[in-house]
């Protein structure tokens, strides 16, 4: 079965106004909806903002609901002028941009304990342009970030969830896609304020395209 792994509501409502649902219910505090979609047996967990509510819905995703892929679909911030707001991109690595073990393993930044490198692969899909995402539990217009993302591991686009995900996937053995739909981009003012300015934007991009992202995965 499919299952999507939400952040928030506003992002996960155009699939799930797709749905044919059979429960919609709240379990540890986050809302689990099971039903089909486009005729096939799928669900989503809105799993809640940052990394360690990601894990947590990514695993419960795969121990409770029998996942066998995990699909992952949210607004991000774009970090250079190849991404355009209300564009969606696909996902081809991702990496924790605030893992920091450097003084101890030696290793780049964001490289995981278990891990040789710092980027974890992610199942490629052809349906949008792919691109490479850093995940940390910031959202902010710190230059000192914006260095590290840009320069240092450079980065594509940036959220909150996406890495985490692929942390728990990669160990569970399950596929995961994920996809991006850009609400602000780096060096065009707030990011703040174009979150806010283009989130109605965004929902109708993604509401666009879960057909063909859900179709599309194989």
């Amino acid at each position: 079965m499919k299952c999507f792994v939400i952040a928030m509501e506003s992002e996960a409502k155009p699939v799930i106004d797709n749905m044919v649902i059979f429960s919609d219910e709240k379990i540890y505090g986050k809302r689990v909806v099971t039903g089909t979609l486009y005729n096939e047996r799928a669900a989503v967990v809105v799993c809640g903002v940052g990394k360690v509510n990601a894990a947590c819905g990514a695993q419960y995703a795969k121990d409770m609901l029998n996942a066998e892929e995990i699909i992952n679909i949210g607004v991000a911030g774009g970090l250079n002028s190849t991404l355009k707001i209300g564009g969606i991109y696909g996902i081809c690595v991702a990496v924790q941009y605030d893992y920091d073990l450097v003084q101890l393993n030696g290793g780049k930044i964001g490289t995981l304990d278990e891990c040789t490198e710092n980027y974890l692969e992610i199942t490629p899909s052809l349906i949008f342009p792919p691109r490479k995402l850093a995940t940390g539990d910031r959202f902010n217009d710190s230059a000192a970030d914006h260095e590290l993302l840009t320069e240092v591991l450079a980065a594509d686009i940036r959220d909150m969830e996406g890495a985490a995900i692929a942390q728990v996937c990669a160990h569970a053995g399950v596929i995961f896609y994920s996809f991006k739909v850009i609400s602000d981009i780096a060096g065009s003012g707030s990011t703040t304020d174009q979150y806010i300015s283009n989130t109605k934007k965004c929902a109708v991009a993604l509401e666009k395209a879960a057909e063909s992202i859900f179709t599309g995965v194989k």
